[in-house]
């Protein structure tokens, strides 16, 4: 069966789409950096497949290389979603204030890790034919007052997924946006405001399995862009 990294799956969009995917027979690497949250997302995801848990935080080298090495040992890697971000401070700062080093920090979990483990699994997914995901954001490409760390950290993920679909013909690269869902990083994003009307991480996900699915050429896609139907 395929394997799947996924990171920040132990909620939102990331558990969801492992959901999905272990119901479907893949086996999973996933990881988070709350060990807690990650055991019980991996108790819910076990009866369906082969899952392999792994708390860290994707900043740190050795924990991406414990997570490409827990894939190559479950057959290799098909399928890499970075997913896992840091909002950086709530509410978020105007960049005249913005702290520097919460920027660095912002920008090493957000974009420079993305890159590490593309590097880390390229050789696995040249071979395989595989698929990149990057979950980013319309902050990336609209100038929300106050967004301009987290905005800039995936505007900069987004220049990396299409030069690196130029130099990688091989392997499909996808910068998937999911709009605004009811996840906890939007509520940090607007904290004391009522976010209930915002659509359920699992609404979005039929959308990502169709871009999975029917591979389209490399490029930035909305969930709105593909029907909510599943294949």
């Amino acid at each position: 069966m395929p394997v799947a990294i996924i990171t920040g799956a132990s909620r939102g969009l990331g558990l969801e789409l492992a959901r999905s995917l272990a119901a479907d027979g893949w086996n999973l690497v996933i990881d988070a950096r709350d060990p807690a949250a990650l055991r019980v997302a991996a108790e819910q995801l076990a009866p369906s497949g082969s899952v392999r848990a792994i708390p860290g935080d994707v900043a740190d080298a050795a924990h991406r290389g414990d997570l490409v090495a827990a894939a190559i040992e479950l057959g290799g890697i098909d399928l890499l979603v970075n997913n896992a971000s840091l909002l950086g401070p709530s509410p978020q700062p105007r960049l005249a204030e913005y702290p520097l080093d919460v920027l660095a920090h912002v920008y090493a979990v957000n974009t420079l890790a993305p890159v590490a483990l593309v590097q880390l699994a390229l050789p696995q997914l040249r071979d395989r034919a595989g698929t990149i995901v990057n979950v980013t954001s319309d902050a990336a490409v609209e100038q929300y007052e106050g967004w301009g760390g987290y905005g800039s950290s995936k505007a900069a993920l987004e220049q990396v997924g299409n030069v690196l679909a130029a130099e990688e013909p091989i392997v499909h690269v996808y910068t998937f946006d999911p709009g605004d869902m009811r996840t906890q990083m939007h509520q940090d994003a607007f904290p004391g405001e009522d976010i209930s009307d915002r659509p359920e991480p699992a609404t979005v996900v039929p959308a990502l399995r169709r871009l999975l699915h029917d591979r389209p050429a490399s490029g930035r896609y909305r969930a709105s862009d593909f029907s909510a139907v599943s294949p």
